[in-house]
């Protein structure tokens, strides 16, 4: 699936206020100091973008620099009124219940990749302001090995704190071709989840070092 050209949707007006929106904080009000910016330059669609998940700003610092349109997993309560559900698909976001399995989200996600989109996915599957990558959802690792596409992580260093600097580190492609040709299973899931925890916690030290470093 990665010789496939990204199709992403048609760009909303939303979408053109999203990005705006998204130069506002990483370059104004929560100002970001990328760490190889040029590993999201160089990515393929369809792909999936990683992340830890901190704060409701972590989506616009994430898009930023992205040369793509992210297809973001959102939660569904997003869509309460009719109001933040126009805006939701204006951004182009996939609605997902976190309480329970969500079939039709997957299948979405799927769809999506299959048409060539870059999908953005918080595998914590919701904020954690005091821990990294505690547990990761299944689904994320299910839906990657499925789909056989690049997956991207990038890690935000903490919460994001207005007028501060922040840092952002874009990690290398996860490899996992290994998992793949093993097939699609629990096991297997179980695997590429561990490994997705144990990058995370890699680039978590990377980001110690490079503060330093600057």
């Amino acid at each position: 699936m990665s010789d496939v050209k990204a199709a992403p949707k048609e760009r909303t007006f939303v979408y053109t206020l999203g990005r705006i929106a998204s130069f506002l904080v990483a370059r104004g009000f929560c100002p970001v100091r990328y760490h190889y910016p040029e590993r999201l330059k160089e990515i393929t669609a369809p792909c999936i973008l990683i992340s830890n998940h901190k704060s409701a700003l972590d989506p616009l610092v994430i898009a930023y620099p992205c040369p793509y349109e992210i297809r973001f997993l959102g939660k569904r309560e997003l869509e309460g009124s009719a109001f933040t559900r126009w805006l939701m698909n204006g951004l182009h976001m996939i609605p997902v219940s976190r309480k329970e399995t969500d079939l039709a989200a997957m299948r979405a996600c799927s769809k999506a990749l299959r048409d060539g989109a870059v999908l953005g996915i918080f595998p914590e599957g919701t904020r954690h302001l005091d821990s990294l990558m505690e547990t990761v959802e299944s689904g994320v690792s299910l839906l990657a090995l499925r789909s056989g596409v690049p997956l991207r992580p990038v890690y935000i260093d903490g919460r994001l704190r207005p007028f501060h600097l922040n840092h952002v580190v874009v990690g290398r492609e996860i490899e996992y071709d290994d998992l793949k040709e093993k097939g699609v299973n629990a096991e297997n899931a179980d695997l590429l989840s561990h490994r997705i925890r144990e990058t995370f916690f890699a680039l978590r030290e990377e980001a110690g070092r490079l503060k330093k470093a600057k």
